[in-house]
């Protein structure tokens, strides 16, 4: 008996999020939305997180705009999007207010698919969500994050399906975000899925180790029901199989999709040539890599590790991070690599590497994680450690946002007359200050979007305002248009000194030579610390809250300022008992590494 294979197409989110950072604007969407809306597709993935993100930070667009324009385009089709339950869009738990509104609100825009997972598999994370999808009157799809452990069995995934089923899910989505399926395990995971509860099954797996294709087939043969693929100029490595591929070989078979190839063909033709709009930001860490297969890390993790080592130096280190991302990932409890622990462990990873000492330096994020504030690690998490991180301070053992007071009210007058409707609210809640950054320049009338680079030439060019100081500032060369952000200015060694830049949003490292003396001696504002009673960092960072003042007194270990960078935040902590005596940096700046930022006299 045949049975047709459902699509759904990845090339309006995950497909350029995974190949091109999430940058594809939507002026480049629509003229082929009239095509993609006669193919067929069960649906169309076309918000997600990421989505949300590089919409407001660098495109300047309202992402709450853009799907109502992809709404009113494809009126055929399924619009789907990846919400992280209890997190939605962000990197913390929001409370159920949060969550019911903007549930609410993404359905009215337009989202007819709701596909929720949490990082860590807890299934309390996903109930007010799908009770929310539900309320719409739109569809749940309850998601496996797919990983591999001693604790990650079929047995706990089908257990987890179940659950899911029983909160009112109208179908089951294996999210292989890593790209970790092997056919045959995915064979068997998708055969006990399908005789252990009733819902259809869908399969998302990234072709980062080269298998997606084969894990689809195997998924198949084995009773899945839809599977997700990329237009094929956005398909493969970090990306998911080629949509046209994937129709071609299931064509005449018993599992035909019934999909029109010459029309997807027509469809990749026009993707291939706006691929190359933005060259800029395809990552040299998108093709396939079987390295995966051990450490885990997703591509987009990947290529966030590079920068930050890049912005260390420290490029050639890389290994010795992907070599500890599976031990700090045993040490929590095995947690799957999506975000947020994606980014909580690879950042973990990254300071003990760095540091040359395992956890000298905890992240708040790995502390909130052992505390229990994203949910219940999946296995065994390493108790000295906890200990360590958290102090005597008790573990949450309920649901996180159990914990939470409602928001709503707050963020409405926290956003004030910026908020020109919930959505706006809505937007600012997901990302603070990004977004009223954002919804304060749409007020000015001074939205830019960075600049899209033409083919590049030869050499780059880049140019240096104070050194130590965040500085921004915009390029005419031949009549193209650059924005520069100086992020970080190195440590200067033998006559050299290293700029870190961000050329239109990408990072970028400049080595400069100074010509004499007088250019070279442009030296940060602040000294280089040198005294055990001078606090500095590690990492290039923004200050997040200065925790003390001058004349406060102070014990070795407190934590005396806290820093962000590549989202995730840390204390740093005095290594001396002493008095504070001065302090060179206030909430918002840009610091390097090695500078003092606090003195204490002991």
């Amino acid at each position: 008996m045949s049975k047709k294979i459902f699509v759904t197409d990845t090339i309006l989110r995950d497909a350029h999020q995974s190949l091109l950072a999430t940058r594809m604007r939507t002026e480049d969407m629509l003229p082929i939305c009239d095509k993609l809306d006669k193919v067929g597709y069960w649906s169309l993935e076309v918000w997600g997180g990421a989505t949300f993100d590089a919409c407001v930070r660098f495109l300047k667009e309202d992402p709450w705009e853009r799907l109502r324009k992809l709404r009113a385009a494809l009126p055929n089709t399924r619009l789907q999007m990846l919400l992280r339950g209890q997190n939605l869009l962000g990197y913390r738990h929001y409370s159920d207010d949060v969550v019911k509104a903007f549930v609410a609100k993404a359905a009215v825009n337009g989202i007819d698919v709701f596909r929720i997972f949490d990082a860590m598999n807890d299934v309390r994370n996903l109930r007010v969500a799908i009770e929310a999808v539900k309320a719409a009157g739109k569809h749940a799809q309850g998601t496996i994050a797919y990983t591999t452990s001693p604790v990650h069995t079929i047995d706990a995934f089908v257990a987890q399906a179940k659950q899911m089923e029983a909160m009112g899910c109208d179908s089951i989505a294996i999210k292989d975000m890593a790209g970790l399926l092997t056919p045959y395990a995915t064979g068997e995971l998708v055969k006990a899925l399908k005789a252990e509860q009733s819902l259809p099954v869908f399969i998302h797996s990234h072709d980062t180790a080269g298998l997606a294709a084969m894990c689809q087939l195997k998924a198949i043969e084995n009773g899945a029901d839809h599977i997700d693929t990329a237009i094929s100029s956005f398909a493969w490595g970090t990306s998911h199989p080629g949509t046209e591929s994937m129709v071609a070989a299931l064509k005449g078979s018993e599992f035909d999709t019934g999909l029109d190839l010459e029309l997807l063909q027509e469809i990749g033709l026009y993707f291939y040539a706006v691929r190359k709009k933005y060259h800029q930001f395809e990552s040299e860490f998108t093709s396939v890599d079987t390295r995966v297969q051990v450490n885990q890390v997703p591509g987009g993790m990947i290529s966030n590790l590079a920068n930050q080592l890049k912005e260390q130096g420290a490029l050639n280190r890389m290994n010795e991070v992907l070599a500890e991302i599976p031990r700090v990932r045993e040490d929590l409890g095995f947690p799957p690599l999506v975000t947020p622990t994606s980014q909580i462990v690879g950042t973990q990873a990254f300071f003990n590497v760095l540091a040359g000492e395992r956890y000298k330096t905890i992240t708040n994020e790995v502390k909130l994680y052992l505390q229990g504030g994203y949910g219940k690690a999946p296995g065994v998490v390493d108790e000295t450690l906890r200990r360590q991180a958290i102090g005597s301070e008790e573990v949450i053992d309920v649901r996180p946002a159990d914990l939470l007071k409602p928001e709503m009210t707050k963020l409405r007058a926290d956003i004030g007359n910026l908020a020109k409707s919930e959505e706006d609210v809505l937007t600012f809640a997901m990302f603070p200050d990004i977004g009223r950054k954002f919804l304060e320049e749409r007020e000015a009338g001074t939205l830019t979007p960075e600049v899209l680079l033409p083919i590049p030439e030869a050499g780059k060019v880049a140019s240096a305002g104070g050194e130590g100081v965040p500085t921004e500032f915009v390029i005419d060369v031949h009549g193209e248009t650059y924005r520069v952000d100086i992020t970080g200015v190195g440590v200067k060694a033998e006559g050299k000194r290293h700029f870190y830049l961000s050329i239109d949003g990408m990072p970028e490292e400049v080595v400069f030579e100074p010509l004499n003396e007088f250019v070279g001696g442009g030296s940060s504002k602040r000294k280089q610390a040198s005294a055990p009673g001078h606090v500095s960092t590690t990492m290039p960072g923004n200050i997040v809250d200065v925790l003390v003042k001058e004349g406060d007194m102070v014990k070795a270990g407190q934590p005396v300022l806290i820093t962000e960078a590549m989202k995730m935040e840390t204390e740093v902590q005095a290594d001396i008992a002493g008095k504070v005596v001065a302090i060179h940096v206030a909430k918002g700046d840009r610091v390097n590494p090695g500078e003092i930022l606090i003195e204490i006299e002991g």
